[in-house]
């Protein structure tokens, strides 16, 4: 068939047409081989803009559109949609980026940048020439979720896919899901128990009957692909047969070995056999291998003599169950700065510059001081320094925003206060950042109660005979050098990425930000995606989030993963490579250059060739650049197409 263009240039209000000469490279196409129609719009997306591209079809006949406007990112698939309503195959589409590559580009170029829009254009109709219509595949899909991750993030989105009626694998590697915000003692700006918050949540994941909860796992493997996904995950032994056991804590009671309890940050002791904290779920208790003296030197056994079940199982052995699920959720949080890195703050060296963690567990009721906060020396402290954007917003460390220090440091402040009214509270900071609901009202709160906030960040910290802790400060407001000697420093550290995240990044195929963050697809359109099919991000793993946000993130990525799987099969795009098994030599080059592991050895015709699986693919072209025998080609992107590009950017 002949083909029948219509070029369609978009001024996208000013941001094209403020620097390209729209009308001109509208009839410049119009002087192209096979065009039809040619254009030019204001806003091409726009309904006004899609009829009329739908009327030239039905009117003109055309058979391929060219869309000479911003990025494919953007709007490739609405336009795609349009050309699918009137009746036409929707990859016998072309998009000429003329924005991202033009005006913004050459935004003080407008002849120039005409004449790059008019090479863009043209190359854009010589591939249109050559498209061949395309069909997508449909495949049936496993409608269940696989949540990496049981905090607070993890938890909703687990909530929220069983409530919409998919079996959901929610897996923890600690003994009990909740998180870090289990740590803490009250939440900003409402000062509502953090506990009371979240422990039902904690509650319902158990009880759900379309949840399963693996606590106390970790998810070694992954493959398969979107829809069809296959995860090994590994139950480490507890060492406790969770089904006898009912979380009554004699065995702990009996246990004579005490080490440091990580949930109270090395604050609070733990005995060997032990459940994280009171409200853990599920409460069933873990003997930790390290710590216990049977498993250390043989001798002990006080456990097994003290509890009333019988659940006690020194046999136990780590086994792997294996998942079939149609999507996958990472909830995997995030990791604090460590203070140590600057020694000049003191950290690990004077007992009372603690971190903005540590003070949670001392104010925490169920915390290693039954939450009242006290000194080194078991007193309340009558002053209180906090110190901000530690290891944040720092070249030397991490150069992002933790997002969350500053109205920690006011909720943390308030509570101080709060207990001792009289007591004085300094914050030293580079600056305050409260944006959200009530964030602002709370700091003006904060600032009325009395504390005093310095806009500067001392140098280094030194403790004195009597035991205070001396620091100067500049006080850029001021503009004086002030003086501190406190009983109390706080150090507000970071976020960084949790330590799983490289494991899981090469586990997943998915990407990372320069910061180690997850990377979504989209930083706009699709900001809970990953760029592998299927993936979603929640909370803190894609970047610091406060609870209100990660809640939301979380929420946010299961109706993406519920869109995905409610009809219960998926479509795979047809841009993807496809290999011709006559020419194919089986060299294996493509296999191990596919960043998605989308190309199998296969048996054809008693040969090892290389094999496409299609719903993998991604369509990122590797395999074709590498593969010596020129036996893989992109559909949509052919060898011809290309080059007919080519020719025509370089006046062929």
């Amino acid at each position: 068939m002949k083909p029948r263009i219509g070029v369609y240039v978009c001024h996208c209000g000013t941001n094209i047409a403020g620097v390209v000469n729209v009308e001109e490279v509208t009839n410049y196409a119009a002087t192209l081989p096979d065009v039809v129609v040619a254009r030019d719009m204001m806003y091409t997306c726009s309904d006004p803009g899609q009829n009329t591209i739908k009327e030239d079809i039905e009117k003109h006949g055309l058979n391929r559109v060219v869309i000479a406007a911003c990025s494919p990112k953007m709007h490739e698939n609405t336009f795609r949609k349009t050309l699918a309503s009137a009746g036409l195959n929707p990859y016998l589409l072309e998009i000429a980026n003329i924005r991202e590559q033009v005006s913004w580009a050459h935004f003080r170029e407008r002849d120039k940048a005409t004449e790059k829009a008019k090479v863009l254009v043209k190359a854009a109709v010589a591939k249109a020439r050559l498209l061949e219509p395309l069909e997508k595949k449909e495949m049936p899909v496993e409608r269940s979720v696989l949540v990496i991750g049981g905090g607070v993030a993890g938890i909703q989105a687990a909530l929220d896919l069983a409530e919409a009626g998919l079996k959901v694998y929610l897996v923890e590697k600690s003994p009990s899901i909740g998180g870090h915000m289990a740590q803490l003692n009250k939440t900003f700006p409402t000062i509502d128990c953090s506990a009371c918050i979240l422990t039902p949540k904690m509650v319902d994941v158990a009880n759900h009957p379309n949840i399963t909860l693996l606590a106390y796992s970790e998810v070694v493997k992954v493959e398969g692909y979107v829809g069809n996904f296959e995860a090994t995950i590994l139950r480490k032994a507890r060492y406790v047969d969770e089904d006898l056991c009912a979380g009554c804590g004699a065995c702990a009671d009996a246990c004579p070995r005490k080490v440091p309890n990580e949930f109270d940050v090395g604050l609070g002791k733990r005995k060997a056999i032990y459940v994280p904290f009171p409200q853990a779920v599920p409460l069933k208790y873990t003997i930790d291998p390290a710590s216990c003296l049977y498993m250390k030197y043989g001798r002990c056994k006080l456990c097994v003599k003290a509890c009333p079940r019988g659940a006690i199982n020194f046999d136990q052995k780590d086994e792997e169950v294996k998942v079939r699920v149609g999507a996958i959720i990472v909830a995997v949080g995030f990791k604090v700065f460590d203070a140590r890195k600057i020694p000049s703050l003191g950290y690990g060296k004077y007992k009372n510059v603690i971190t903005g963690i540590e003070l949670e567990r001392l104010s925490n009721a169920s915390g290693p001081t039954g939450g009242v906060v006290l000194t080194a020396s078991g007193e309340r402290p009558k002053s209180v320094a906090f110190i901000q954007c530690v290891g944040s917003r720092d070249l030397n460390h991490n150069s992002w925003c933790c997002r969350i220090g500053c109205m920690a440091t006011l909720k943390q402040a308030f509570l101080i206060k709060e207990e001792d009214p009289d007591a004085e509270v300094y914050v030293c900071h580079i600056d305050m950042r409260t944006a959200g609901k009530g964030y602002e009202e709370f700091y003006r709160r904060l600032r009325e109660m009395g504390v005093r906030f310095i806009h500067g960040v001392p140098s280094e910290i030194f403790e004195d005979a009597d035991g205070k802790l001396r620091f100067n400060v500049f006080d850029q407001t001021t503009g004086h050098m002030i003086e501190l000697k406190v009983d109390m420093v706080v150090l507000q550290t970071g976020l960084e990425p949790a330590e799983d995240v490289e494991k899981l990044q090469k586990m997943l195929n998915v990407s990372l930000s320069p910061e180690g963050f997850f990377l979504e697809a989209h930083p706009k359109l699709q900001p809970v995606e990953a760029s592998t099919r299927g993936i979603f991000f929640a909370g803190c793993c894609h970047s610091p989030k406060d609870i209100a946000e990660t809640v939301a993130h979380a929420s946010a990525a299961a109706a993406k993963a519920i869109t995905l799987l409610s009809k219960g099969k998926v479509d795979v795009e047809p841009l993807t490579a496809s290999v011709n098994p006559e020419i194919c030599s089986g060299c294996e080059v493509c296999t191990g250059i596919c960043p998605y592991r989308a190309i199998q050895l296969m048996e054809y015709e008693g040969r090892r060739r290389a094999k496409v699986i299609d719903v993998l693919c991604q369509g990122c072209g590797a395999c074709v650049a590498a593969c010596p025998s020129n036996a893989i080609e992109m559909k949509g992107f052919t060898e011809k197409q290309i080059l007919a590009q080519i020719d025509a950017l370089t006046g062929g």
